[in-house]
């Protein structure tokens, strides 16, 4: 492919040469460009100027975007109102098939990708991590002319990239076009041959992937300066409210007709005890904490409770909700409400999709504050869906801390950023776990994201080889420490 004159969006390459022949990465941070970049290229826009000679006939892009509008797809074809059931939408392996394989063949590569056990349930009720892998092999099965793998790693666990990495490596020697975009540098995969960077829409080097990587501007432009972190925007005024404990959990369970994702679970939570909540995908993680969310329904046969409130007893999701701050893939994918980033911020005061509130003149400075924090101060007035997916994620972080509340549930919310934003995201978590007002629950499969902070650890390990069922482990304080940093 070769790139002349192109003006698109926020996209400036003067002559960029990109032989598909050649396994090539893009790595460029949120809001580099990398998106409009493979809608280029995928066919699903034209440049405002110039031109793009030599694109491939068949593009296959997987992307966050992609995994969004299969989700809402679904959502539009939910026919549970007009059945006796709960319409659980395309199964798994209807997914893999849209790419035109045949079942074996499908089987065979789930089973590879070890999530052969989930091709049968619906796609609503697979985990983000379990979802993302599936959409990823949708695309993989469909033989594109070049496939474009775009933030592919992010939300799987650590065999689970490995996996990935094995087969896109495959995929390569058996003659398949590969072109990777990622905002990481440890997502730079060493199955690329060539490295192209790209800041604020221009290419600012490209040649052999060793060579790149060594040169001065890759470098400066992943380094984090501590020095530069701006102050943590200031809580809402008013009377904080104490709980001890927090969370009171007796013998929890959850179950999916013969599918049992935990059970026995024993756990309290008192102030201060920041955990960090480990293991394999669908192991239960995110489904824990939407136990403690009220956003699962499951919460009402559990011996659970929280913030003094025993579920069940009358209470409502608000009584909840005004103490937890929030931010996940799950609530992510839901937030489609209209609203631009502003908005989206503020309704985290008042824990809803969407600003249905009068604010006040405190909580727009705060949220104003959380933008500039954030370096979003130019994008107050954009629409929370143009935004970028890297840019779209700071602002959901950004609404789950603007209450600084007793509890901050934190589901893998570094997922898409940069290695800059992710850096600012964590100095701003211990930042606020330094105040000892919030206790953070914290999801991640990132190793260099178990920080000292956390000496708690609840960890989901398989107790059989399908990986059906899981057991888990809490672990406190030096124990809990040392068992997360191995």
């Amino acid at each position: 492919m070769r790139f002349t004159d192109i003006r698109y969006k926020d996209l400036h390459i003067d002559s960029f040469d990109l032989p598909i022949e050649q396994a090539w990465c893009i790595l460029g941070g949120n809001g580099s460009g990398k998106s409009h970049l493979a809608e280029l290229i995928a066919g699903e826009a034209r440049p405002k100027t110039g031109s793009i000679a030599n694109l491939p006939q068949r593009v296959s892009w997987a992307s966050f975007e992609m995994q969004q509008a299969t989700y809402e797809r679904e959502l539009a074809n939910d026919d549970s109102d007009f059945m006796d059931r709960i319409d659980t939408g395309t199964s798994g392996l209807g997914i893999l098939l849209e790419s035109g394989c045949d079942e074996t063949t499908a089987r065979d590569l789930a089973e590879r990708f070890g999530i052969g056990h989930v091709l049968d349930r619906g796609y609503k009720l697979l985990s983000s991590g379990e979802a993302r892998k599936t959409l990823l092999l949708k695309e993989i099965l469909s033989h594109p002319d070049l496939l474009i793998l775009d933030e592919p790693f992010e939300g799987l666990d650590a065999q689970s990239r490995q996996e990935l990495s094995a087969l896109c490596r495959d995929l390569i020697e058996s003659g398949h076009r590969i072109l990777l975009l990622v905002n990481r540098l440890d997502d730079v995969c060493d199955w690329t041959d060539r490295l192209a960077v790209l800041r604020n829409g221009k290419i600012i080097c490209s040649g052999e992937r060793a060579e790149v990587l060594q040169t001065p501007e890759v470098r400066h432009i992943m380094e984090f300066d501590t020095s530069a972190l701006p102050d943590l925007p200031p809580p809402p005024s008013g009377d904080r409210i104490h709980f001890d404990p927090l969370i009171e959990l007796k013998h929890g369970r959850i179950q999916y007709t013969e599918i049992i994702q935990f059970e026995d679970l024993n756990w309290t939570l008192r102030p201060g005890q920041h955990t960090i909540v480990t293991g394999p995908n669908g192991a239960g993680k995110s489904t824990l904490l939407q136990l403690l969310s009220g956003d699962h329904p499951q919460c009402y046969s559990n011996d659970l409770k929280i913030f003094g409130y025993q579920r069940g007893t009358g209470e409502t999701i608000w009584d909840i909700k005004q103490h937890i701050g929030l931010a996940s893939a799950a609530f992510h994918r839901e937030y489609r409400a209209p609203g631009n980033a502003l908005t989206t911020l503020i309704s985290g005061f008042y824990d809803s999709i969407g600003l249905y509130n009068d604010f006040t003149r405190e909580q727009l400075a705060i949220a104003k504050h959380w933008l500039g924090a954030m370096g979003l101060r130019d994008y107050a007035n954009t629409p929370f869906r143009q935004l970028s997916w890297g840019q779209q994620r700071l602002i959901i972080i950004a609404r789950a801390l603007i209450k600084q509340p007793p509890l901050l549930i934190l589901d893998e919310p570094t997922q898409g950023l940069d290695d800059l934003n992710r850096q600012l995201v964590l100095a701003f978590i211990e930042r606020l776990a330094a105040l000892e007002h919030t206790t953070i629950l914290f999801v991640s499969h990132r190793q260099d994201e178990h920080l000292p902070l956390f000496a708690n650890r609840i960890h989901f390990s398989p107790s059989n080889k399908k990986g059906i069922r899981f057991e888990t482990e809490v672990t406190l304080g030096e124990k809990a420490a040392a068992s997360a940093r191995e």
